[in-house]
């Protein structure tokens, strides 16, 4: 052996046989290879913030913010001065009055029972939207007009689509139930559409590459990945729609919301106080049960 050829030896003994992912050490650690300078620049430019474009939009962020304070009238003295009315008006609240409790709980019940059925009816509704809405999945053609329903859909307060199908269908629950699964389509729809557009395109174009069909793509590709994300959403719409249909209520369609209104016109403070105490426990039952949920399913 030359002396070249023995420190050629020596050399890959000291630093051991280099694979295809780097090099392995003497102790068996694996060393990365060095970094290529472009792919390093791009690296660390993706994590760098457009120092001037950041500098200019902090003033027109202040002036925008400037005046929409002055175009909406928000006054801090005026604030301040109605601090004492909205003193007196809290202090009205107590004691509150719970004789009617057994109508608050049977309205309550209507109002839970009015949010699952919208928020089941609501996220089927928005799911098959989404797909229509996804622009890795539907074409075009498709893509486009779906968008612009949801955005009609989701310009329209859902007082109005209350109101809307109140004169369809009579006062009741099930106005209130229909007002709350279109109103999902604008919404909870984009929402939906935007968590399968946000997937890794990687398992999408395997899958293609070896012929899946469109159903086969998105049954084992796209509602995977996106499913987490789709079942926060739907708990999100549920406790969205809890609220919404003590909202709903004020217009005739079902829940407790009649029973709200009407105790803020009779001036029934004691009655008005039980019936919020009883609305905030069930939203926050509700909202501990989602967080529940959500940390099972991340």
């Amino acid at each position: 052996m030359t002396s070249t050829e023995a420190a050629r030896t020596r050399s890959k003994a000291a630093t051991g046989p280099t694979g295809p992912n780097g090099t392995t050490g003497p102790n068996g650690t694996t060393v990365a290879p060095p970094l290529d300078p472009a792919e390093r620049h791009r690296l660390e430019r993706a994590f760098s913030v457009p120092r001037a474009r950041f500098l200019l939009g902090i003033p027109v962020a202040v002036i925008v913010l400037g005046w929409s304070f002055v175009g909406a009238e928000f006054n801090f003295t005026k604030l301040a001065d109605g601090a004492v009315n909205m003193a007196d008006f809290l202090g009205r609240l107590f004691p509150p009055d719970f004789s009617d409790f057994g109508t608050i709980v049977a309205l309550l019940v209507e109002t839970l029972q009015m949010a699952i059925v919208g928020t089941v009816l609501g996220a089927v509704l928005s799911l098959l939207v989404a797909f229509a809405a996804a622009s890795n999945i539907a074409p075009k053609w498709v893509y486009y007009p779906a968008r612009w329903i949801m955005n009609i859909i989701r310009s329209v307060p859902d007082l109005v689509f209350a109101l809307m199908f109140v004169s369809a269908v009579g006062l009741g629950p099930f106005a209130g139930i229909l007002a709350m699964t279109l109103g999902s389509l604008g919404s909870i729809g984009k929402i939906f559409a935007e968590a399968m557009e946000s997937v890794d395109r990687g398992p999408l174009v395997a899958m293609q590459a070896v012929g899946a069909s469109k159903r086969q793509v998105i049954q084992y590709g796209v509602l995977p990945q996106a499913a987490p994300l789709l079942v926060s959403y739907t708990l999100l719409l549920f406790e969205g729609n809890v609220r919404g249909a003590t909202i709903l209520g004020l217009v005739g369609a079902g829940g407790i919301g009649l029973e709200l209104t009407t105790a803020m016109r009779m001036y029934d403070y004691g009655h008005l106080s039980a019936i919020i105490i009883c609305i905030i426990v069930l939203v926050t039952a509700i909202d501990q049960g989602s967080a529940l949920i959500r940390r099972r399913i991340t």
